[in-house]
C-alpha cells in the first residue's frame, strides 16, 4: 500500500477555470489544491480492521505532514458503485503536492522503522482495495463555506458534478452562494471547486455538508426561500437566473457520500 499511498498524496480536486468563465474569484482567499484518490474496496476482503489500520496510518504519516492543509475520507451511501471509497487531500500549492510524497516516505521509514512489520502493515492496508483507482486535481473557488465547528460524528457529503458551458456566457454564481447557500443553516460546509487535472475540462464541482439525509431534503425548500429574499422582485429573480444558468450545458451529475470523522484531518 505504500506505493498506493504515495500516490494519493500526489493527487485530488481542484480546478482552475479558463479566463472566460465568470466566476468571479475574492483575492482575499487565496486557492488551494485538492487531490482526489476513488478507490474501489476489496469486497472479498475482511474488512474489519480496515478503519483501524486506516486510522494508524493517518495517525503516523497524513496528520503529521505539515504540508496535508486538510484531508477527508468518504465512503459510498447512494453512488452508482458501493464500492467507492475517496481519499481527499487539501494543499496550498501545486508544488506541495509532490512534496508531501517525500515527507510521507520519511514519516513512514521513522515510524514504521522495522521492515518486516512495515511490509506487513502495508500489505494488510493494501488487500482492503482493488487494483482499480481513478485520480484528479481540482482547485478550490473563492465563495467556500467553511463549517463553523468540527464534528466528530459522520455527515452526509452531497457533491454534485456540473457540466459547464465554457462558452463565455453567464455570471452571478457566487452571488447566489453567498446570498443562499451560506445562509441556508442546513449546510454546514460548501467547497465548490473547477477542474485543474483529469479527465474533463468542464467539470464544476460542489461539495454540500449536511448532519443528515433529512437535512440535504429540506436544504431544497430552504434555498428557495432565501432566493426570494435576496431577489424580492420575480422579474429581476427570473433574469438572474437565467443569467446565471448560461454558465452550464444543463446536465450534472449527483452522489451521496458518508464521512470517516476518524480519518478528518
Amino acid at each position: 500500500m505504500k506505493t498506493t499511498k504515495n500516490l494519493l498524496s500526489l493527487m485530488l480536486v481542484i480546478l482552475v477555470f479558463a479566463s472566460n468563465i465568470s466566476f468571479a474569484q475574492e483575492s482575499e482567499q487565496k486557492p488551494v489544491f485538492i487531490t482526489i484518490t476513488k478507490m474501489h474496496f476489496n469486497l472479498k476482503a475482511d474488512g474489519k480492521d480496515w478503519l483501524k489500520t486506516e486510522k494508524e496510518f493517518f495517525d503516523k504519516v497524513t496528520s503529521q505532514n505539515e504540508l496535508v492543509v486538510a484531508s477527508h475520507v468518504i465512503t459510498h451511501l447512494y453512488t452508482a458503485d458501493n464500492s467507492e471509497v475517496e481519499f481527499v487531500y487539501v494543499y496550498n500549492s501545486w508544488g506541495d503536492i509532490e512534496k508531501a510524497s517525500e515527507v510521507n516516505n520519511k514519516l513512514i521509514e521513522k515510524n514504521f522503522p522495522d521492515e518486516a512489520k512495515r511490509k506487513a502493515f502495508f500489505d494488510k492496508q493494501s488487500s482492503y482495495y482493488t487494483k482499480k483507482h481513478s485520480d484528479e486535481i481540482y482547485q478550490s473557488m473563492s465563495f467556500a463555506k467553511q463549517p463553523a465547528t468540527k464534528v466528530s460524528k459522520p455527515q452526509i457529503i452531497y457533491i454534485r458534478k456540473s457540466q459547464m458551458a465554457l462558452n463565455g456566457e453567464g455570471k452571478g454564481y457566487n452571488d447566489f452562494a453567498k446570498n443562499v447557500i451560506h445562509k441556508n443553516p442546513l449546510v454546514k460546509a460548501y467547497y465548490p471547486h473547477r477542474h485543474l487535472w483529469g479527465s474533463d475540462s468542464r467539470d464544476f464541482i460542489e461539495v454540500f455538508v449536511f448532519d443528515s439525509l433529512a437535512d440535504l431534503e429540506k436544504s431544497a425548500d430552504k434555498n428557495q426561500e432565501l432566493a426570494n429574499i435576496s431577489w424580492p422582485d420575480e422579474a429581476k429573480r427570473k433574469e438572474f437566473f437565467e443569467g446565471m444558468n448560461k454558465l452550464f450545458t444543463g446536465k450534472h451529475a449527483d452522489y451521496i457520500f458518508q464521512s470517516v470523522p476518524e480519518l478528518n484531518k
